[in-house]
């Protein structure tokens, strides 16, 4: 992985801290809408670590295969990403 690893492990920790959050306020019968805003709010950060390392993928390993003669590669980086962006968009 080329991203910051100390910027996404820092957002994934803060993700885990508001799982184990919401399964606190799930077994307290908490408020439905004050449960549903904590994961969204998870889902979010989740979102910006994802970017984080998609970002730095098509920086780096995208852009090397696009720039190298081998055109198998080229395709299989193509094809990475446009099953991540059909998956993004569901």
């Amino acid at each position: 992985m080329k991203a910051d690893k100390n910027s996404v492990t820092r957002l994934l920790k803060t993700a885990k801290g508001q799982l184990e959050g919401i399964l606190k306020m799930v077994e307290e019968d908490r408020y439905c809408v004050d449960i549903s805003n904590q994961i969204l709010a998870t889902q979010a950060i989740l979102n910006k670590a994802n970017k984080e390392i998609l970002r730095s993928h098509i920086k780096c390993c995208v852009k090397n295969a696009l720039e190298s003669d081998n055109e198998t590669e080229k395709d299989k980086k193509i094809e990475e990403m446009l099953t991540l962006l059909d998956k993004m968009g569901k």
